[in-house]
């Protein structure tokens, strides 16, 4: 099982896009979700989370632009970005805890990222 990140792209500031990530293949189970994001020369931070459950968290740089949600029967989470500024240019990774097997345990897993451009 992989997930799979898509929307990533090239953007003016003010602008607005949308990330989608779900996995390669349909897992048992699938419980919280997140996007992280790592610009050049900078960690991996947290940028949004969702529980199963649709409980949100935010980080206070994206608050009140971003919005994480997710299609539990598709297992699909998605990221709504507005107002986008240069300092939001980062690759963006989608993670999530997975079960691939009703035999298994949860386990976190990772996309390959997509590149966000926030530039005029």
């Amino acid at each position: 099982v992989q997930l799979v990140e898509s929307g990533g792209g090239l953007v003016q500031p003010g602008g607005s896009l949308r990330l989608s990530c779900a996995p390669s293949s349909r897992p048992f189970g699938t419980n919280t979700m997140r996007w992280y994001r790592q610009a050049p020369g900078k960690q991996r931070d947290l940028v949004a989370s969702i529980t199963k459950g649709g409980e949100t968290n935010y980080a206070d740089s994206v608050k009140g632009r971003f919005t994480i949600s997710r299609d539990n029967a598709e297992n699909t989470v998605y990221l709504q970005m507005n107002t986008l500024k240069p300092e939001d240019t980062a690759v963006y990774y989608c993670n999530a805890e997975l079960k691939v097997t009703m035999f298994r345990s949860y386990v976190d897993y990772w996309g390959k990222g997509t590149l966000v451009t926030v530039s005029s």
